[in-house]
C-alpha cells in the first residue's frame, strides 16, 4: 500500500520539477512512512511513497522494466500476483523482484488494458510509456484504492489525495456547491465527484489515457450483479460459499509481514477471523473500538468471539471528547463532509494498530452490499411487494427491518406502515432510485443548507438513467448497484475505512470484495430465502465455527454518537458554524437555515434531535472544518502532521535529472 502523486506540465520550470513533486509526496507521506522515490521525464514527473508490505527488500518504486521504456507508481496491492507472475514467465515476460508491482507492470506491457479485468486486488497506479509519451491510469472495479486528478493552465495532476495538490505552483481549492449538495443528499459523492471545484476522481473500474494534454477516459469492467441461480443444495451453496471466502482469505495474507483482523463482534467479521485463524501459523491478533456510551459499544460481543477463536485481541475506548477532539483530523484524511462521525473511531483505531507494530488489517467490509445484509434491501423488497401482502405481513415484516432503532418499534408500526405504503413501486418520486427514496428524504433536508435549491438528486438520477443495464434490474439489484457505487466507495472503503488506516500507514483488505465472493454471493441471493432471513447462507456455511451469539443476534450497524458530542464537549473549532462571519465564508452555504439547524442542535435536548437533523449539523460542521484546511489553508485545523523523514529515491529520466528530500 502506497501513495502515489505527479503531473504532466511541460510549461514548468525544469529546475522546478523536482521540487514540486517532493513537496506533493511530502502532503502524503503518511500513506507511505517506509520509502520515497519520483520519475521525471521530459515535463512529467510522478512518484510514491511507500508502505512496505510484499518484497520489502527489492519492491522500491518508481519501478521500470527492462528496456526501461515503462515506468509505473503502484498504490496498492494484487493478490493473485503468485498466479500472474507464473503466467507471465511462461511467455517470456522477465523478473527481477518479488513484489506484486512489477507482476502489475508486466501484465500491462503484455496484456495493456486487458490485463485489469485479469486483477484480484486493491489498486490504483499510473503508468507511463516514456516512447509514446503516454500515462495511463486506472483503478480497481470497486473503488477500494482512490486516484484524483485536475486539469488547467496546460497541466494534468493525479494523487491518491486530493491535498497533493496543494504542492504544485499556483493550485487553489474551492468547494462547489452543486457537488456539495448532491453529497448532502446521497451521502457521498458520486463515483467520479468531489466536493472541489475542478477536481475529478477516476470512477471505480475504470483507465485514462493522457497524452499531448487529451485525456480518454472508459470503462474495463461494469458492476455485475446477476450470475446463474446455484443449482445444488442449501447445504451444497453454503459450502460453496465457504470455499470462495476461505480463498479470499487465503491471497489476503499473502504479505511478508503480519497480518491482523478488525473485529467488530459482528458476523462479517467473525468469518474473517475465523478464516484468519484456521489459515494462519501464528496466534491472531485482533482490534476493535469500545465506546464510553454503552448505547454504540459492541466490546462484549467482540470479547466473546476473541475467546471463542484464541485471538490475541486489543481494544481502544474512544469517548465523545476524543471523536470532538480529533474531528478535524480525520475530516482533513477523509477529504470529503461527512453525515456521521463513526469515521472518527476508526482513524484512532488506526493508530493503535500501528502503534501495535500491524501494517495490515483483514475486515468485513462488502458482506452486506453483496449478501443483502442491510435493512434497506429487506425493505426494498417489503416496499415492492407492498400490495401484495396483508397488513399482517406488513407488520410482520416492518418489525424485522431496523432492530436497533427504537422508532420501529411495535408501537410505531402503524404510522411506518403508512409511510412505506407512500412510498410503494407505484409511487415512486426519484426515477430510478426507488429503493432509496426512504433514506434519501435526510439527505433532502441536509441540501437545505445550501443557498442553491435544486434538484440535490439530478446528478444522480442522470448516472442511473446513462447506466447501460440498469433500468433492466429488479429492485434489490437496484439497490446493491446504488450501495456499491454510492455509500460502498465513497464513504464506507474510503472516508471510514482506507482513509482512516492510511492516516496512520495501515493497510486494509477486504475478502468480501473478492470477484469470486460477490459472484458466488449473486448466485446464492434469494435463492434459499425469501430475502427476509439475514444472510442466512453465510450463517450456515459457518455453523459451529462460530459463536451461537455471532449467528443468532440481530444485525447492529456500526454506530457512533452524533452532534451531541460536540455540544456537551464544545471543540474551539465549533466557532465555525457558531458564528454568522464563518458560516459567510463557506461559498454556497445558506447562513439562514444554518444558523437556524445550529440554534436548534445546540439548544434542544438530545434525544429531541431527529436523525435528519444529527446528520446536517455533522455535514455543516465537517464542511465548514474542510473550508478552513483546504480554501483557507488554515494548517491550525489540520491535525499533527507526520514528522517522518522519508528515504528518497530519485530515478533518472531520459531527459532529466531530479533530486530532493520528502519531509
Amino acid at each position: 500500500m502506497c501513495g502515489i502523486a505527479g503531473f504532466v506540465a511541460p510549461a514548468l520550470d525544469a529546475g522546478a520539477v523536482p521540487g514540486v513533486v517532493s513537496s506533493m509526496l511530502s502532503l502524503i507521506r503518511h500513506r507511505g512512512p517506509d520509502e520515497a522515490g519520483y520519475y521525471l521525464d521530459d515535463g512529467l514527473a510522478m512518484g510514491t511513497v511507500r508502505l512496505a508490505v510484499v518484497d520489502l527488500a527489492t519492491g522500491a518504486q518508481p519501478m521500470a522494466d527492462p528496456a526501461e521504456r515503462y515506468w509505473i507508481c503502484f498504490n496498492g496491492e494484487l493478490y493473485n500476483h503468485v498466479e500472474l507472475r507464473e503466467e507471465l514467465r511462461l511467455l517470456g515476460r522477465p523478473f527481477r523482484t518479488h513484489s506484486d508491482t512489477e507482476v502489475v507492470l508486466q501484465a500491462w506491457i503484455q496484456w495493456g488494458a486487458g490485463c485489469l479485468t485479469r486483477f484480484n486486488g486493491a489498486f490504483a497506479f499510473a503508468i507511463r510509456d516514456a516512447l509514446s509519451g503516454e500515462l495511463f491510469l486506472a483503478r480497481d472495479r470497486y473503488g477500494k484504492r482512490p486516484l484524483y486528478y485536475t486539469q488547467g493552465d496546460g497541466a494534468f495532476l493525479f494523487a491518491s489525495e486530493m491535498k497533493a495538490f496543494r504542492g504544485f505552483p499556483g493550485f487553489r481549492f474551492e468547494l462547489d456547491p452543486r457537488e456539495l449538495a448532491s453529497i448532502f443528499a446521497v451521502w457521498t459523492p458520486l463515483p467520479d465527484r468531489t466536493p472541489f471545484r475542478g477536481i475529478r476522481q477516476l470512477p471505480m473500474g475504470s483507465v485514462m489515457t493522457v497524452r499531448a494534454g487529451r485525456c480518454t477516459l472508459r470503462s474495463y469492467e461494469e458492476l455485475e450483479l446477476e450470475a446463474p441461480p446455484f443449482t445444488g443444495s442449501e447445504a451444497d451453496a453454503a459450502a460453496f460459499v465457504r470455499e470462495a471466502l476461505r480463498a479470499a482469505v487465503e491471497v489476503r495474507l499473502r504479505s511478508d509481514v503480519e497480518v491482523g483482523v478488525y473485529l467488530s463482534g459482528g458476523l462479517d467479521s467473525s468469518i474473517v477471523t475465523k478464516l484468519v485463524t484456521d489459515l494462519s501459523p501464528h496466534q491472531v491478533r485482533t482490534f476493535s473500538v469500545e465506546f464510553e456510551d454503552r448505547t454504540f459499544d459492541e466490546s462484549s460481543s467482540q470479547r466473546v468471539v476473541a475467546e471463542h477463536l484464541g485471538t490475541r485481541h486489543s481494544s481502544i475506548a474512544v469517548s465523545g471528547a476524543d471523536i470532538a477532539e480529533h474531528f478535524p483530523a480525520a475530516v482533513h484524511h477523509a477529504e470529503v463532509p461527512s453525515f456521521r462521525t463513526a469515521f472518527v473511531p476508526m482513524y484512532l483505531l488506526s493508530r493503535h494498530v500501528r502503534e501495535a507494530g500491524i501494517k495490515v488489517v483483514l475486515s468485513g467490509e462488502g458482506a452486506d452490499e453483496a449478501f443483502l445484509g442491510y435493512s434497506l434491501f429487506r425493505e426494498t423488497l417489503l416496499r415492492s411487494s407492498w400490495h401484495e401482502l396483508s397488513e399482517e405481513q406488513r407488520s410482520a415484516r416492518i418489525g424485522s427491518l431496523y432492530p436497533e432503532l427504537d422508532h420501529f418499534g411495535p408501537s410505531h408500526r402503524a404510522h411506518l406502515a403508512g409511510l412505506l405504503g407512500q412510498f410503494s413501486t407505484e409511487n415512486e418520486q426519484l426515477p430510478g432510485l426507488f429503493s432509496h427514496e426512504l433514506r434519501y428524504q435526510n439527505g433532502k433536508f441536509a441540501a437545505r443548507l445550501l443557498k442553491d435549491r435544486s434538484d440535490p438528486f439530478a446528478d444522480t438520477i442522470a448516472l442511473v438513467r446513462d447506466t447501460p443495464g440498469y433500468a433492466g434490474l429488479g429492485p434489490t439489484q437496484k439497490a446493491q448497484w446504488l450501495e456499491y457505487k454510492t455509500l460502498l466507495a465513497g464513504y464506507l472503503l474510503s472516508t471510514q475505512g482506507e482513509r482512516m488506516s492510511l492516516a496512520h500507514g495501515v493497510e486494509n483488505r477486504c475478502p468480501f470484495l473478492d470477484p469470486a465472493v460477490v459472484r458466488a454471493a449473486a448466485s446464492v441471493n434469494l435463492r434459499f430465502d425469501d430475502g427476509f432471513a439475514e444472510k442466512a447462507i453465510l450463517k450456515k456455511a459457518f455453523r459451529g465455527e462460530l459463536p451461537q451469539s455471532s449467528l443468532t443476534r440481530p444485525k447492529q450497524p456500526y454506530r457512533a454518537p452524533g452532534s451531541a458530542v460536540f455540544t456537551e464537549h464544545r471543540p474551539d473549532y465549533l466557532e465555525l458554524v457558531l458564528s454568522e462571519a464563518e458560516l459567510q465564508k463557506i461559498d454556497g452555504v445558506d447562513p439562514v437555515f444554518a444558523r437556524k439547524l445550529v440554534g436548534r442542535i445546540m439548544s434542544a435536548p438530545a434525544a429531541e434531535i431527529s436523525t435528519k437533523e444529527d446528520q446536517a449539523f455533522i455535514y455543516l460542521l465537517s464542511t465548514a472544518v474542510l473550508n478552513q484546511q483546504f480554501v483557507m489553508n488554515r494548517e491550525s485545523y489540520m491535525g499533527a502532521p507526520s514528522q517522518a523523514t522519508l528515504k528518497l529515491r530519485t530515478v533518472v529520466g531520459r531527459r532529466q535529472v531530479g533530486a530532493g528530500a520528502v519531509r
